[in-house]
């Protein structure tokens, strides 16, 4: 656009002629006036809102869309006095249902026609009716089909003013309250009202009449404000924060506030993916604090448009089960799965696939997350003042999924916030005097590492998995991911990695088998999940029968898996996500049957490693092993005769093996036996 000098009034009778001319073909082929039925329905208090798309006006008049893009605010301005114009002559009908407003203002204006005989020019020009009081509809714009979302790290200083659109994560939404757009003052001596529009955050508030009457007799009369009056709008404030992809190397997610007005609130809620379209504008101070702002100034987005989005990479998991779990998991929102491995498994990238196809997660670490990260945080908001809740990950994953990666990393003091959320899908708060309880409706996905880095057949579960039990039982199911030796498997998996290496995208498959884009799957899972199945009253003696017969197992099993209720809800979880996977509206026995099945394998998964025989160990060996673990961590790597020998005897070995030990290990120079025989030095 060139820097030309813009006729505002040229503007204006522009403005006119598109909302009277504009027209759209119709589905039977006849043309419509796109905006001339609203703007009557916005006469008849039958519509509130009006949006104008600049595709719109670009079709009419390019260089006035890009005036409007360019010069958002003034255009607003521009746009709601043609309008405000309009509105009367397309007025045919008496509003039915008038508010405060309407009765306050059609009562001063019939005082004013009875004191000064119909006569506009005798009103007092301070004490006219403002436009921004009159006016009873929203106008906002929509931005052009050509324009970008941009990231919240784009929006640079030369588009402030400017019509943007934004991409992010909400992470803060405020309650919504009224804001003061008109402040109406009463006189105290002479009567008179003054009116007070309001641009800013904060205003100070007239406080000597500025009547004629006033003014001249030199009254000093004092205002008053009235509250009754005034008008007021919703206001909300947002804050949004880029996207995890949006965030170069080594930086962190900026954040952006967001200003929203009338029937923009209450549109979004923390942890939705929007794009917000609004006028970039600096935050104006008043008052002394202008004075402390410098030459810096806050920024905001006045919302004009907001658009609820769904994520949006394909990509390959190799185990079938563990794909069934992870589908089950995304259908049905509150089961909880743990995964235990090997490092190198890909623990971390399932986890990373299933927060990218989630249409509503959040992904965190172990050591990266607190108590307070996951559950919620008491901060003063920077609006009114007042201590408010933010919520964490678990509270923004509300009705979706929560990776949680190196989950055994977490202390037990920050895992023990999620305690409450895996069993009643909520978070109880008695934080400054605020008690209430948030919904967190989310599935936990964890990712964890045994006890010594890699599992350890050789020793328990409770040995390589060290987690409460309490915890454990709130998973309905825990899978164990071994990394073994298999050289056809390891064939494959190094012809997959070095074919995405080489060619930078997925291996073809055979024709049985074909990808599926991770859109297409979002919305499969987006319509399967308004499914709502129900278990038939003719399976329920059968999952009760199920339940119990896993219960009499568990009592006669050695392994650490405890069976209690718990166990029948995954079931019934279990159940109607595979019931969702085949848009299915009742339970079928076949998915009690696979539920069954995925728990059983789950559970053998543990009893296989838990009853892996032990080779029988050479006593001799077994002594060179106990004296190896006595040898201390630091210092000389010396043993004291007696002590070794008296717990390899307490170990049940006898003391001609200790002694037939110590001499062949020392021939063999791998420790040395003083003369004295009363300490061993190992080499």
């Amino acid at each position: 656009m060139q820097n030309t000098v813009r006729d505002y009034q040229a503007d204006k009778n522009k403005i006119k002629d598109f909302l009277n001319e504009f027209e759209i073909d119709t589905a039977d082929g006849y043309k419509a006036s796109k905006y001339a039925k609203q703007l009557r329905n916005l006469a008849n208090r039958e519509q509130t809102t009006l949006v104008i798309d600049i595709d719109d006006i670009a079709l009419v008049d390019p260089e006035l869309a890009d005036a409007v893009t360019e010069n958002c605010r003034r255009y607003t301005q521009l746009f709601s006095q043609v309008i405000q114009e309009m509105l009367p002559e397309l007025k045919d009908k008496e509003v039915q249902n008038k508010d405060v407003l309407d009765v306050y203002i059609e009562h001063r204006t019939l005082m004013e026609q009875r004191m000064h005989n119909n006569t506009e020019e005798s009103r007092d020009p301070m004490n006219r009716y403002p436009e921004e009081l009159m006016r009873r509809f929203e106008l906002y714009f929509k931005s052009s089909s050509t324009q970008k979302h941009l990231s919240v790290r784009q929006v640079k200083a030369h588009q402030i003013g400017k019509l943007i659109s934004v991409k992010g994560v909400v992470t803060r939404a405020t309650e919504v309250k009224p804001m003061i757009n008109v402040a109406t003052y009463t006189c105290d001596i002479c009567g008179a009202e003054t009116y007070q529009p309001i641009t800013s955050p904060t205003f100070m508030p007239l406080v000597m009449c500025p009547s004629q009457d006033c003014v001249t007799n030199k009254s000093g009369g004092r205002l008053s404000l009235q509250t009754r009056g005034s008008k007021f709008i919703k206001f909300q404030e947002i804050k949004i924060q880029e996207h995890t992809d949006q965030v170069p190397v080594g930086n962190i997610p900026r954040s952006m506030t967001i200003w929203c007005r009338g029937t923009n609130t209450r549109i979004c809620q923390p942890g939705d993916n929007v794009a917000i379209t609004g006028i970039f504008l600096p935050l104006l101070r008043t008052g002394f604090r202008q004075m402390a702002q410098g030459l810096l100034s806050d920024t905001f987005l006045e919302a004009h448009r907001i658009i609820l989005l769904n994520k949006s990479e394909d990509e390959e998991i190799e185990n079938k089960e563990l794909n069934e779990v992870e589908l089950a998991d995304l259908f049905a929102g509150n089961i909880n799965i743990c995964l235990m491995g090997d490092p190198g498994v890909a623990k971390s990238q399932l986890l990373s696939y299933v927060n990218r196809l989630a249409q509503r997660s959040q992904y965190t670490t172990g050591r990266g997350s607190s108590g307070v990260g996951l559950t919620s945080a008491l901060i003063k908001d920077p609006v009114t003042n007042e201590l408010v809740l933010e919520g964490g990950a678990l509270v923004l994953a509300d009705q979706g999924i929560c990776c949680i990666d190196e989950f055994d990393k977490m202390t037990e003091h920050d895992r023990t916030a999620i305690y409450e959320v895996m069993e009643q899908q909520t978070i109880s708060i008695a934080k400054a005097g605020i008690l209430t309880s948030l919904n967190a409706r989310t599935s936990i996905l964890a990712a964890a590492n045994p006890a010594y880095g890699r599992y350890n057949p050789k020793r328990s579960v409770e040995a390589n998995i060290q987690l409460p039990a309490a915890l454990l039982s709130r998973f309905d199911l825990l899978w164990i991911i071994q990394d073994k030796n298999d050289r056809e498997i390891d064939l494959k998996l190094a012809r997959h990695i070095a074919s995405v290496h080489q060619t930078g995208c997925q291996p073809e498959l055979d024709n049985l088998h074909q990808y599926i884009d991770m859109k297409t799957l979002r919305r499969y899972i987006a319509t399967c999940k308004k499914k709502l199945p129900l278990v038939p009253e003719s399976l329920l003696d059968y999952v009760v029968t199920a339940y119990v017969e896993l219960r009499k197992q568990a009592r006669v099993s050695k392994d650490m898996t405890y069976t209690s209720a718990r166990m029948l809800l995954s079931i019934l979880r279990l159940s109607t996500a595979l019931a969702r996977l085949r848009c299915g509206d009742l339970v079928s026995k076949d998915d009690i049957d696979e539920a069954l099945r995925l728990m059983e394998s789950s559970r053998l998964l543990l009893k296989d490693h838990d009853n892996v025989p032990t080779r029988q160990i050479n006593p001799i060996d077994q002594v060179f092993s106990i004296v190896r673990d006595m040898v201390p961590s630091t210092g000389v790597k010396l043993v004291r005769y007696a002590e070794a020998r008296e717990r390899c005897v307490a170990k049940g070995l006898k003391p001609d093996t200790f002694d037939v030990a110590l001499e062949r290990y020392e021939e063999m120079g791998l420790w040395h036996v003083n003369q004295q025989r009363t300490t061993i030095t190992i080499v």
